[in-house]
C-alpha cells in the first residue's frame, strides 16, 4: 500500500488560458478511502488522471509512497482504475474477464486461477465466472470491474464514476459494497465522484473542487458542520445549505436547522411545496425579503400545508455566516 501526494499539481488543456488543475496540494494516507467530488469541469477527473499518468503535469509534481511519478508512465505505477464505462470483453468469460491482465503479465496459470478464485468469492462472483458479459446485470459487471482491479493487488485503486451507469437503487447497495470492500482491501483509494450524497456516504475524507482549485478537504461530516466557504455550503448536503445575503454576510442555515412558528416573527415565508417522504417533510418556500427560495426539513406528516404564511427562525448553533464578498466561513451566529 502507499500514500499519494499531489504537491502544486497543475494541469494546462491546449487552448484554455485558465488550468484545469490548479497548484493542488492534497495528501491520501496509506488506506485512506478519499473522495475527490465537485460539479462538472471542476478538475476530478483531471486530477484522477495526472495520478493515474493518463494526463501530464504541467507545474508541480504527483508522488505515490516515496516516489516522483509525475513522469512514470501509467503501467509503471502500480496502480488500477476502475472506469465509468466498465470495459469488459464481451468475448470472455467473467473469469477471463478478471485474471486477462494476469495473463498478460504471465502469471502461472495456478497461482493466475487462484487469485482470481479469490476475488471472485470475495465479490460473490463465483457462481458467474463462466457467464459472458451479455449475460450480466449492471452491477454484476461492475463487480467484475472490481475483480480486474482487485487481482492486480496494486498500490492504489482509482475509481472515476464507477456507479454512473446504474439505476438509483442499485446505485445505493453497490456504493455500500464498494465501500466495505475498500475498508476489507486496505487499498488506498481516490475516488470521483459530481453525486455529493455518494461522496458523504463513502469516503473517509472528501475533498471539494471548483474551477479546479481546492476548496475544503474533510471528513464528510467535517464538510457538513464547518464548510469553509459559501459554496462548499451550498454544494453539501441534500437539499444544500440555506444561504441568504444580509448586508455584507451571508447566513447560511441547513433545511433542518429552523424553528417554525405559526405566526410571521422571524424570516416571513409562504409555503408554496409540501414534498412528503415518509419520515420527513420538506417545505419549499418563498419569502418577501429574499429572492431565493427556502427549504425547510420538518418531522413526517407535519401539519402544514401549500399557502400557509409562516415564520422562520434559526436553531441555536444552526447559523453559519460567511463573508459576503470572499465567501469565506466567519465565526458561527
Amino acid at each position: 500500500m502507499a500514500t499519494v501526494s499531489f504537491r502544486g499539481a497543475t494541469r494546462y488543456y491546449a487552448g484554455n488560458d485558465e488550468p484545469a488543475v490548479r497548484g493542488l496540494d492534497l495528501d491520501v494516507a496509506d488506506g485512506e478511502f478519499l473522495v475527490l467530488v465537485g460539479p462538472s469541469g471542476c478538475g476530478k477527473s483531471t486530477t484522477l488522471r495526472m495520478l493515474a499518468g493518463l494526463e501530464g503535469v504541467d507545474e508541480g509534481s504527483v508522488w505515490i509512497g516515496d516516489r516522483d511519478v509525475s513522469d512514470v508512465p501509467p503501467s509503471e505505477r502500480d496502480i488500477a482504475m476502475v472506469f465509468q464505462n466498465y470495459a469488459l470483453y464481451p468475448h470472455m468469460t467473467v473469469a477471463e474477464n478478471i485474471g486477462f491482465h494476469l495473463k498478460i503479465r504471465r502469471i502461472p496459470k495456478a497461482e493466475r486461477d487462484s487469485l482470481v478464485a479469490e476475488a471472485a468469492e470475495l465479490l460473490d462472483l463465483t457462481p458467474l465466472l463462466g457467464r459472458k458479459p451479455a449475460k450480466l446485470s449492471g452491477g454484476q459487471r461492475q463487480r467484475v470491474a472490481m475483480g480486474r482491479a482487485i487481482v492486480r493487488r496494486p498500490q492504489v485503486f482509482l475509481m472515476d464514476e464507477p456507479l454512473s451507469n446504474l439505476d438509483a437503487k442499485l446505485r445505493v447497495s453497490t456504493r455500500t459494497q464498494i465501500a466495505a470492500l475498500q475498508r476489507r482491501l486496505g487499498v488506498t483509494t481516490v475516488y470521483v465522484t459530481h453525486d455529493q450524497v455518494e461522496a458523504m456516504t463513502m469516503g473517509d475524507r472528501v475533498a471539494v473542487l471548483e474551477d479546479g482549485v481546492l476548496q475544503q478537504c474533510d471528513t464528510p461530516m467535517g464538510l457538513f458542520a464547518k464548510p469553509a466557504n459559501v459554496f462548499v455550503a451550498g454544494f453539501i448536503g441534500s437539499p444544500s445549505m440555506n444561504l441568504l445575503r444580509r448586508g455584507d454576510v451571508v447566513l447560511g442555515v441547513r433545511p433542518e436547522g429552523w424553528r417554525i412558528s405559526k405566526d410571521d416573527g422571524g424570516i416571513r415565508a409562504t409555503v408554496e411545496v409540501v414534498e412528503e417522504l415518509g419520515s420527513d417533510q420538506y417545505l419549499y418556500c418563498t419569502t418577501p425579503d429574499h429572492d431565493v427560495p427556502l427549504v425547510v426539513r420538518t418531522p413526517g406528516m407535519a401539519p402544514w400545508e401549500r399557502g400557509d404564511r409562516i415564520g422562520l427562525d434559526p436553531l441555536p448553533g444552526a447559523a453559519h455566516e460567511f463573508d459576503a464578498g470572499t465567501g469565506l466561513r466567519l465565526a458561527d451566529a
